[in-house]
């Protein structure tokens, strides 16, 4: 189960970096829950694939680094950082890349992401973003 569950995280990453939307909801659950840094939370897969869409179209090269991953059965923990840069009214500026350490708690429900959640300090991120909406 442990060998699964951290295979099933590292194709959800690999589908994130990939920017693929498609590939991503296959690895959700139906009732796949996301909560971001910001203590949002959103639940339902038909909600989140269009939501990874528009994330994707404010950073077109966000990126996800797992230096570490371990699991407990289905409890998946990962730490690493992100890197993205935002696609703001000026587009793709280097001085609107931003990024840095997070960590990502994922619970696995048959090969899919039941839960993923962030860990990180968007201060600056959001920064950039209202800076240049």
């Amino acid at each position: 189960m442990e060998a699964n569950a951290i295979e099933t995280v590292k194709a959800f990453i690999e589908a994130i970096n990939a920017h693929d939307v498609e590939a991503l909801g296959s690895l959700m659950t139906e009732d796949h829950t996301f909560k971001d840094a910001g203590g949002g939370c959103t639940t339902g897969r038909d909600k989140m694939i269009p939501g990874w869409a528009q994330y994707n179209a404010m950073f077109p090269n966000f990126a996800i680094q797992a230096d570490d991953i371990f699991s407990d059965g289905p409890l998946v923990a990962v730490f690493g950082s992100t890197t993205g840069t935002y696609n703001g009214k000026e587009g793709l500026k280097p001085e609107n890349k931003v990024g840095g350490p997070a960590a990502w708690k994922a619970i696995v429900e048959n090969n899919k992401i039941k839960l993923w959640q962030v860990y990180a300090d968007y201060t600056e991120t959001w920064k950039v973003v209202n800076a240049n909406r």
